[in-house]
């Protein structure tokens, strides 16, 4: 996924690792606080976008019972956190596995028959 994303836009695969920009903008307090829609300037609606598509090239490749795991989730970032969990697990999921495997592999033998 990470190559598929790059070759269409670099920007596309630090959405999903970073999340998304959120257009924000100081108050009265410097404080920075999100933007009203009426308030984005092209470089906001440009990032907008950019999260819109990483979603849409994401869900593309999505089953129907996979779309039904991420379908409230708002942007990318969740949508990968979210598909990343489901099927590559924790780290300690994936050690047990390699472990078990290993193990089946040392204990592989041919059969007299």
């Amino acid at each position: 996924m990470k190559d598929f994303l790059t070759a269409e836009d670099y920007e596309l695969w630090t959405i999903v690792n970073r999340g998304p920009v959120i257009p924000t903008k100081q108050n009265g307090k410097n404080k920075n606080v999100p933007k009203d829609s009426s308030e984005f300037v092209a470089a906001d609606f440009r990032m907008i976008e950019k999260n819109a598509k990483t979603k849409k090239i994401l869900i593309y490749g999505l089953s129907p019972d996979e779309y039904n795991r991420i379908y409230a989730y708002s942007n990318a970032k969740e949508i990968w956190d979210a598909l990343q969990t489901a099927y590559e697990r924790t780290n300690q999921v994936k050690r047990s596995r390699i472990e078990l495997l290993m193990r089946n592999y040392e204990l592989f033998s041919m059969k007299e028959s």
